[in-house]
């Protein structure tokens, strides 16, 4: 006899989320799109999923093996269930809010992807983030960045640290290099995985770029950035390595508790990423607890190429900074008919207080540590072990 599958097995990558968290999580999210609110950003919705040629148009083309795919079943085109938010907000900025300055933008929700991005990732993370469109100087990476720093903040998250880097370092030292497409790619793949060895093999040929043969150990403090600049180095390396000056000086005025690393290696994103790029860790995370960058013309496919940065993480994860509970005790209320008890409970339950009517067969409530109970004509809340 073959046994049944277990109708209640999730798959892996996917877990439910129960009550005590869910409350966490959704608090977190309210406070977080409140503090982005209060910084100018407007919440956006974008749907679940859409056809498939928009979700991996331009910038989304890296997300394409990480999109589930589905048929419409009115069109019978391909539709993509959303691996990343970014590429809906661009879509949005170019066709259906047509701001000609700089506009902000916030958004929260549920993402599906084929694969976990880390070994303990969720293949459902709630994906929460912010962008900035129509600015190209540092001054909105800034603002970007101090935003990111706040929501951590506001999460509970403590000892930062702070990752910066800027992709376009490389690209100026491959320009200055003469590296045709393939040589630079591998190059770059090589960057990424921080392989040393690899790297000095790599070099053979090139021993006259010495910024380039030494830029992955070009890391550290903020002292990297002035010795760098004191090199003979192009001079769209030399105002990359200005603008991550700018944005470390203007850092340590108003977060000056976070620790900043500098990477002038770092090419997280380089295929769409044109600038500054960042990331945060925290002690006790295996991996980056919030990331982003500048990714200029990113709205180029979709008809309207603007200058844009932002952030994103993973909400759940920052359900790791502040263990506090955010299911408050609830009250129980009594199992009859009664207009003042009816009264009661609705002005409980107006000031912020759970209130759970005891259904007749039941016993008490789970989760109810008081009880509204009948004296002398009122009703008032009382222990519930009194």
């Amino acid at each position: 006899m073959v046994k049944p599958v277990d109708a209640w097995l999730l798959p892996d990558g996917v877990a439910d989320v129960l009550p005590a968290e869910a409350a966490r999580l959704e608090s977190l999210r309210r406070r977080l799109l409140d503090l982005f609110s209060s910084w100018g950003y407007d919440l956006v919705f974008p749907p679940l999923m859409e056809f498939l040629e928009s979700l991996l148009t331009g910038s989304g083309r890296d997300l394409a093996e990480q999109t589930f795919t589905i048929t419409d079943q009115l069109s019978g085109r391909l539709m993509g269930v959303r691996a990343d938010m970014t590429p809906q907000v661009a879509r949005l900025d170019a066709h259906c809010l047509p701001v000609a300055g700089a506009a902000r933008y916030c958004y929260a929700g549920t993402l599906m992807q084929t694969r976990p991005a880390g070994l303990s990732s969720s293949r459902c993370p709630v994906q929460i983030g912010a962008e900035l469109y129509g600015h190209a100087g540092v001054e909105s990476d800034i603002e970007i960045i101090r935003l990111m720093l706040d929501g951590l903040a506001l999460a509970g998250a403590r000892d930062i640290h702070l990752d910066l880097g800027h992709v376009g370092i490389f690209r100026a030292l491959a320009v200055q290099a003469g590296l045709d497409a393939g040589r630079e790619a591998a190059l770059q793949d090589i960057l990424v995985r921080k392989s040393l060895p690899e790297w000095a093999d790599a070099m053979t040929g090139l021993e006259a770029q010495t910024l380039l043969t030494a830029l992955p150990t070009l890391c550290g403090d903020l002292a990297v950035l002035e010795r760098t600049l004191q090199a003979d180095a192009p001079a769209a390396v030399q105002s990359a390595l200005r603008d991550l000056q700018s944005v470390a000086a203007a850092l340590r005025q108003s977060h000056p508790q976070v620790t900043l690393y500098i990477d002038l290696s770092e090419l997280r994103g380089y295929h769409y990423h044109t600038g500054l790029v960042f990331a945060a860790y925290v002690p006790g995370q295996p991996a980056e607890v919030a990331k982003g960058g500048r990714y200029d013309h990113v709205g180029e496919a979709f008809g309207r190429a603007r200058p844009a940065t932002g952030f994103s993480a993973d909400l759940k994860q920052w359900l790791a900074f502040d263990a506090k509970p955010a299911l408050r005790p609830a009250i129980l209320a009594p199992a009859i008919d009664d207009a003042g008890l009816y009264a009661a409970v609705a002005a409980l339950r107006q000031s912020g207080e759970r209130v759970l009517h005891e259904l007749p067969g039941t016993g008490v409530a789970t989760g109810c540590d008081r009880v509204l109970v009948a004296e002398s004509g009122a009703w008032v809340v009382r222990p519930l072990n009194s």
